[in-house]
């Protein structure tokens, strides 16, 4: 249904975003029902991109390259500050940016990082050296600024962070490496390189080929992470969820994402090992799904696909579009076969709420009369984990970017009387603690990951900056 959206709204969108030249980068996260809006949108206008946050920024800048005006960017408020910054970064401090919601969009991770409890975990790093702080991208601009000042920091995402801490450890002799704020994504990373340090030496080359037995476990001492930060929605894949896998999924596909906790993490890994499972970023997840799929499909045979979606559930609507457009390309080269694709949502019973009639009354007779029946639904518990609408591990900061709001800074832009200024991305004009420009020092360690991905080396400015200290680095 939400693939099929009511024309009259992407004939609506698409008519502001074209004669305004207005791009949309949007999170993996965002409503399924405004994805499926978007993904029609994109047909008419191309300056429309769908992703994790890594590539968001990215996207922007490709699109003011392409000649966009604005940018509205539907996610929570550290992308959109992000956003902001490399747009100012590649020259375009002209073009707008425009947040979805006049109130703030937060973010469980992004306030871990913000925290006291963070700075105490840093202020320990920098009497350690030579120590690097590897932060998730998941974070504010802000945050990644004062925290560079007080330990040298890269950037990573869920997809790069393994190979962004073994090349740190492989380039820099004695490294102290000082991963946050993600308590389960730190976890993990320390389970799999105790796993690595049983590994033969040929299997530890296949992931980085400056690495051994050896020295995998001479650097397990070194690694530490901060304790106290997680994703309220991947915290729900917990022991519950685990088990109920166990028993009642144990033949699907698993796929997880990094943040998710130990025991999911675990029985994701081991299923990994088999060749029925991922671990690693929401682009990860969905590249596993189009890649089974697309196997199955030259197989031309009678398969059921059961993947079991380990991250938010807005997901479903990038995966089920990718599906079908892979089923279309197929259905037109052969006779197809029987091909079926089920993704299944696990539900922690923490985001699970009772219904009632009264509860039901606002939904269509029939759909009120289906619910009546039910003894539960899934249902917001304390403003997070599921709703009827976005099923299970829905992240209610993701939920604030509503197609209304979209439409309404899309109506409104130009923005001459000011209307808009709640709506505007943040453009730090602050200064550190060492009196450089926050918007500036924070993007150091984004431009210092987009360098790790080019050559998979750090760059020499950071290995100088961890080797003596910030404070005399010239910017």
């Amino acid at each position: 249904m939400f693939l099929s959206p009511d024309n009259s709204k992407i004939v609506e969108l698409v008519n502001a975003l074209v004669e305004k030249k207005i791009g949309i980068v949007a999170h993996f996260y965002m409503d399924p029902e405004v994805q499926g809006i978007l993904t029609a949108a994109k047909r008419q206008w191309p300056h429309i991109h769908i992703s994790d946050s890594l590539v968001m920024a990215d996207s922007a800048v490709q699109m003011a390259e392409a000649g966009c005006e604005y940018i509205a960017v539907l996610g929570v408020d550290f992308m959109s500050e992000n956003v902001r910054a490399i747009l100012d970064q590649a020259g375009f401090n002209k073009v707008g940016v425009y947040r979805m919601s006049s109130e703030q969009i937060g973010c469980s991770l992004a306030d871990a990082a913000s925290s006291s409890a963070y700075t105490h975990f840093l202020k320990t790093a920098s009497r350690s050296p030579p120590s690097l702080h590897v932060i998730y991208i998941n974070t504010s601009l802000e945050t990644k600024a004062h925290t560079h000042e007080l330990v040298p920091t890269i950037t990573c995402t869920s997809s790069n962070v393994v190979a962004t801490i073994l090349q740190a450890f492989a380039q820099i002799p004695d490294l102290n490496v000082w991963y946050g704020p993600d308590s389960y994504m730190g976890a993990n990373i320390a389970d799999l390189f105790q796993r690595m340090a049983i590994m033969s030496d040929e299997e530890i080359a296949e992931i980085h080929p400056d690495h051994n037995r050896k020295t995998i476990s001479s650097l397990l001492p070194r690694l530490h992470y901060y304790q106290n930060g997680n994703c309220i929605v991947h915290d729900m894949f917990g022991h519950e969820v685990v088990e109920k896998i166990k028993a009642e999924y144990c033949d699907a596909f698993l796929t997880a994402h990094f943040e998710v906790p130990g025991e999911m993490f675990s029985l994701s890994m081991e299923a990994k090992t088999r060749g029925m499972g991922v671990v690693g970023s929401t682009q990860n997840i969905l590249d596993f799904i189009k890649n089974h799929l697309k196997q199955a499909l030259d197989r031309n045979v009678d398969n059921h696909l059961q993947f079991v979606l380990g991250t938010e559930s807005g997901m479903i609507t990038s995966i089920v579009a990718a599906v079908r457009e892979l089923f279309d390309a197929y259905e037109s080269r052969q006779e197809g076969s029987n091909i079926e694709v089920e993704i299944v949502f696990p539900v922690s019973s923490d985001a699970v709420s009772k219904t009632s009639v009264n509860g039901s009354h606002r939904f269509g007779s029939s759909v009120a009369d289906e619910l009546d029946k039910l003894t539960i639904v899934p249902g917001v518990n304390s403003g997070e984990g599921c709703s009827i609408h976005g099923g299970c591990a829905s992240c209610p900061y993701m939920k604030m970017n509503s197609l209304a709001a979209l439409l309404n800074v899309c109506q409104q832009l130009p923005d001459e009387d000011n209307r808009l200024s709640v709506y505007k991305a943040n453009r730090f004009n602050a200064k550190t603690a060492l009196g450089k420009l926050v918007a500036e020092v924070g993007c150091e360690p984004i431009l210092h990951m987009r360098h790790f991905q080019a050559t998979k080396k750090l760059p020499d400015k950071l290995v100088r900056q961890v080797m003596h200290g910030n404070r005399g680095e010239p910017s």
